[in-house]
């Protein structure tokens, strides 16, 4: 064992090999610099690098925690299957649900007033309208956050639809709104690759080095009224995006 570079290499494969699993602690630093016989600014770099390759995150005296890879596949027909008011899961439940993975929405806040001015240009209201805006995470289980999503709508068609207070909306939001009589038609998603901001780092638990997928979601009616702007953030080896049986013309 020559270096940091080795250790890497070596706790890597112990890693890859399921020695450590996924929210699992890696030995303490001091005992790594007892297992491999190098100084603690060694073992300190080694793990530096399985922090920006993603396979761990610090969390200062918790340790160095084995990170959650498991990847969810969303398909675009996750949104017609959420359609129908009453359901008891939304797109993102629903998607993890056939993985058989405990997919769960949680809401951060909701707050109401004037939202940016290009998120009131892209609801087609004028800038300073009043908007409710909808931050949640996308997790696996109660502690695992795979996705940032901040969405907003005009205030009066969220009041209508019933979405506008601090509680999760049972079944999601589309069958709340097509309950109300503006059913979703149309999704466009535009698709980003970038490395994170801080904030966004700490709250998916990852490197600022790992990059991340952002995605710009405009849902509108049959008539072309857009009824939310969804931005989400998600590590890139967490999702995939799948988009099955598009039309061609």
């Amino acid at each position: 064992m020559r270096g940091y570079r080795d250790l890497a290499e070596a706790l890597r494969q112990r890693i890859n090999d399921g020695e450590f699993t996924s929210g699992e602690t890696l030995p303490r630093i001091v005992d790594l610099i007892g297992e491999y016989g190098l100084s603690r600014q060694t073992v300190r770099d080694a793990i530096g690098i399985l922090a920006d390759e993603g396979l761990v995150v610090t969390m200062g005296k918790g340790g160095t925690i084995v990170r959650n890879r498991t990847r969810v596949r969303i398909p675009l027909n996750r949104y017609s299957r959420v359609l129908s008011p009453g359901g008891s899961k939304g797109p993102w439940e629903t998607a993890c649900s056939e993985q058989g993975l405990d997919g769960q929405m949680k809401v951060v806040h909701v707050t109401r007033g004037a939202g940016p001015e290009d998120v009131a240009y892209l609801l087609g209201v004028p800038a300073g309208s009043e908007l409710v805006h909808r931050r949640r995470y996308a997790m696996i289980g109660s502690d695992d956050v795979v996705q940032v999503q901040r969405v907003w709508y005009a205030a009066d068609l969220a009041d209508e639809a019933g979405i506008s207070g601090e509680g999760k909306v049972v079944g999601g939001v589309f069958g709340a709104l097509a309950a109300a009589g503006h059913t979703p038609a149309t999704a466009s998603e535009q698709v980003d690759s970038r490395m994170p901001t801080p904030g966004e780092a700490t709250e998916l638990k990852i490197s600022g080095k790992v990059p991340v997928i952002a995605v710009q979601r405009l849902t509108k009616t049959a008539d072309g009224r857009v009824l939310e702007v969804l931005r989400s953030t998600a590590p890139a080896d967490r999702i995939q995006l799948t988009y099955d049986e598009l039309p061609l013309e």
